[in-house]
């Protein structure tokens, strides 16, 4: 099977970014940046929410063409928890809502938008979107995190807070 080179390249105003599966982590979602299945590169907005291109390959397949529901609600996941993380908030997931609007045809690049919606005490929410070619939302999700105590991650919570302190030391102003 011939896999076509999907184009991951961030929109004008993303600078690239990593999230804690950067941090010796290997992701379960996005953890094959070759593979046949899903192949994500994410990016900061100017807002600092979180944004992605997302490509889901023939190993995605669910509905003949097109791509399996449980590929989309975990890059959805991955990319509510990303936010979480990249909001400074060390926390794990209690709840995941996926809305799917559209099915995905199969070799799709998606545009992911994530971010936190409301901080209460140790409960962090947060949104994200699947939207393709012309506007088209393909998925939407919402998310409720609990923050827990960094010293549950191990030696990873340092390794992420480090990431994170140097991504924000990079940002312009």
């Amino acid at each position: 099977m011939t896999v076509t080179e999907p184009d991951l390249t961030g929109e004008s105003g993303w600078a690239p970014t990593l999230l804690p599966t950067d941090v010796g982590i290997v992701s379960y979602v996005s953890g094959d940046p070759t593979g046949d299945r899903l192949r994500v590169r994410y990016y900061k907005d100017d807002s600092n929410r979180l944004r992605g291109k997302v490509w889901f390959g023939p190993g995605t397949q669910g509905p003949p063409g097109h791509a399996h529901g449980g590929s989309i609600a975990s890059i959805l996941d991955e990319a509510m928890g990303g936010a979480t993380w990249m909001g400074g908030h060390l926390a794990v997931a209690l709840e995941l809502t996926s809305r799917f609007r559209k099915l995905i045809p199969l070799e799709t690049v998606a545009t992911l938008t994530a971010e936190i919606t409301e901080v209460d005490g140790r409960k962090v929410r947060t949104c994200g979107s699947l939207v393709g070619p012309g506007g088209v939302v393909y998925a939407e999700g919402e998310g409720l995190f609990l923050a827990l105590d960094p010293t549950r991650f191990g030696d990873m919570a340092e390794r992420a807070m480090r990431m994170l302190a140097q991504s924000r030391a990079s940002e312009p102003g």
